[in-house]
């Protein structure tokens, strides 16, 4: 007998201009706003229990301060704060939470916008409480089309390892990877109240560059869905997007339509987002009317630590590694021997390697399994490789399953183990050793086991 029910709310988390922009390591400042940064909280209730579902329009949430949101969130409405499941869309255009070094003189605004942040997160889940009503769920999954995503990490014909290679570089041989394209949809249909639709697609939200504050392409895919739809609220939840971007490095056709090459090398500006959001939103309303209701009469949540080795510097990669953090600090990338996204990698590696010069020899990764029913969500505490993804969607025993990327932590990179052998960006960035992916599959799949019983 089914027994959910659900409530939603949205709020806006716009911070204050000149904030920094949180996505590369290149420091930016924003100066305007382009779309709204918003947070969706989807609330849950079945049999006694209660689980909050929250979006959050930023490049990632700590996990200290998603302990400190959760419990906020338990003071304002009981709602315990392990039953808080907190992604962050991984836009490259929203305001920073916690300060870097590159932005350690505006210290004060970000520590305030993170309460901020907090705030308003606690605002939504408290408004989604109040809007709770008998609801029914349906599931279903459709197929993003061409031209949308694309494996980023690329051999080369001189048989290195490239992530966003050049537009057209004719070093390019292939990609490495194979995409994950099921867009995965729920849809809570309620008693005399909008419906709810949550999406769950792996693809960067890292469409539009610049300095003007945007949710990226996740906010045009909600706003499309929101007027398509006549009113059915949406929120989004980012997949298995790790090694996955929206740049096509042999364009052809319209691929260069209301787009530009940037300094990375991939294909950003407004009208990329707007069109990857579009084409998302097309493929929910392709399946929208056709899910599979079930009855839910029981939801739950699973909350495991993962213990995972630390991607150690040895002695003889410190000194350089120390040189070009100095470099970088001192706003003189131009005198590392790299440009674009190489540029990018040396940076990133050798921050990982000063960060992990003293350690410590093991990270613990908080997972979170979710219970909706014969359906079930998988949350991991930073960026997945799609791997991941299909993997733990291979677990047994549910209709229908959803990896969630950045959920309940902002811990980095998870490579497989193939692109450590092979190398690129986030492989030599990543603070985890060799493995990691492969831990997090099989955990995940021991959760979701844990759950179905």
């Amino acid at each position: 007998m089914n027994r959910l029910q659900a409530g939603f709310a949205s709020v806006n988390i716009n911070p204050p201009l000149r904030i920094g922009v949180s996505g590369y390591y290149v420091p930016r400042f924003a100066k305007g706003i382009l779309d709204d940064l918003e947070v969706g909280a989807l609330v849950l209730c079945c049999g006694g229990k209660t689980i909050a579902l929250i979006s959050v329009d930023a490049c990632g949430v700590d996990a200290e301060l998603i302990e400190k949101y959760s419990a906020s969130i338990e003071r304002a409405t009981g709602i315990p704060a392990q039953n808080v499941f907190l992604s962050a869309t991984h836009s490259h255009t929203g305001g920073l939470l916690v300060p870097t070094e590159a932005f350690a003189a505006d210290e004060g605004v970000i520590h305030r916008y993170a309460e901020f942040v907090g705030e308003r997160i606690t605002d939504a889940v408290t408004l989604a409480l109040a809007d709770a009503k008998p609801a029914k769920m349906g599931y279903i999954y459709g197929y993003a089309p061409e031209r949308v995503a694309y494996i980023r990490r690329y051999k080369m014909k001189d048989g290195t390892t490239w992530t966003c290679p050049p537009i057209n570089d004719p070093n390019i041989d292939h990609p490495i990877g194979t995409l994950d394209q099921r867009v995965n949809v729920l849809r809570f249909d309620r008693e005399d109240a909008p419906s709810i639709v949550l999406v769950n697609y792996g693809l960067h939200a890292d469409t539009i560059n610049g300095e003007l504050l945007s949710p990226d392409w996740p906010g045009w895919m909600r706003k499309t869905l929101d007027k398509a739809l006549d009113g059915v609220k949406c929120v989004f939840f980012n997949g298995a997007e790790g090694d996955v971007g929206s740049t096509n490095v042999h364009p052809a056709g319209g691929d260069m339509n209301d787009t530009e090459i940037s300094f990375d090398n991939e294909m950003k500006s407004p009208g990329m987002a707007r069109f990857v959001g579009r084409a998302i939103a097309g493929t929910v309303l392709q399946v929208y009317d056709k899910v599979c209701y079930i009855d839910v009469d029981e939801i739950d949540i699973l909350r495991r630590k993962l213990p995972v080795a630390a991607n150690l510097p040895t002695p003889e990669d410190l000194p350089r590694a120390h040189e070009y953090k100095d470099l970088h600090d001192a706003g003189r990338d131009d005198l590392i021997p790299y440009t674009a996204m190489e540029l990018t990698t040396v940076v990133a590696e050798a921050l990982r390697m000063c960060r992990l010069e003293n350690g410590p020899k093991e990270f613990l990764l908080d997972l979170t399994a979710v219970k909706l029913g014969s359906v079930a969500m998988l949350g991991i505490p930073g960026e997945p490789f799609t791997d991941i993804g299909v993997g733990i969607k291979e677990a047994e025993g549910w209709d229908l399953i959803l990896p969630c990327a950045l959920t309940n932590g902002n811990e980095g990179y998870f490579p497989m183990q193939s692109a450590y052998d092979e190398g690129g960006y986030e492989a030599r960035t990543s603070p985890y050793r060799a493995g990691v992916a492969e831990n997090i599959i099989r955990g995940g799949k021991a959760m979701l086991d844990e759950l179905r019983k």
